[in-house]
């Protein structure tokens, strides 16, 4: 049978054992975050509007339906220490209600490995309406501003971004009239009047 006395020199070595790998995970772990700011990249980014596909009045709110031309190589932002980059592009505008800028998401991926962080999209549409909580868009000068967070596998997230400024204008009215958006979408800026078996209110 141990002795007490071997129980305690074989826990504390044990103990002893697990501390020092424990300190060299924390080193190895400091020095992979520390070689990220270190990391020089250079990204290439080019953001366009291909086209405003609609712009309508939804209830009290404006929408605009958006293509982009996208050519971003973010293949130097890729270092051994990077798991993946989370990619997106937003519109940024201000409007009366709002003097303080809103930035909208309208675009976003997620890039994996260094062989696809070079984004060649001619024409690629938005994954999320440009909505206006309110009928503020019409007329708007909007930026563009594509980001990126890089998640590295050891260490902390950080992040870059390129902006476009006055990226394109919106139009100054509706493409259509109220009444021939609201018979396509369904959706009315006032709900219709209902009219009896005879035709009248």
């Amino acid at each position: 049978r141990c002795s007490l006395a071997e129980m305690h020199s074989y826990s504390t070595r044990a103990n002893n054992v697990l501390s020092f790998a424990v300190s060299v995970w924390c080193v190895l772990c400091a020095m992979a975050t520390a070689s990220d700011f270190f990391h020089e990249s250079h990204p290439v980014v080019s953001v366009k509007l291909a086209s405003v596909e609609r712009f309508l009045r939804v209830g009290r709110n404006d929408e605009a339906h958006l293509a982009f031309e996208i050519d971003a190589d973010l293949t130097s932002v890729f270092s051994w220490n990077t798991k993946q980059l989370f990619v997106w592009v937003a519109a940024e505008y201000t409007t009366p209600h709002n003097p303080g800028g809103s930035s909208v998401s309208v675009w976003d991926r997620t890039v994996e490995n260094k062989a696809d962080a070079h984004l060649k999209l001619p024409f690629v549409r938005n994954k999320y309406k440009l909505v206006d909580d309110g009928t503020g868009l019409r007329g708007k000068s909007v930026n563009l501003t594509m980001g990126w967070q890089i998640m590295p596998r050891v260490g902390v997230m950080m992040k870059g971004h390129t902006t476009f400024p006055h990226a394109f204008t919106l139009p100054e009215e509706y493409p259509e009239p109220p009444q021939q958006q609201a018979r396509r979408t369904g959706v009315y800026t006032q709900p219709p009047r209902h009219r009896g078996t005879d035709g009248r209110p």
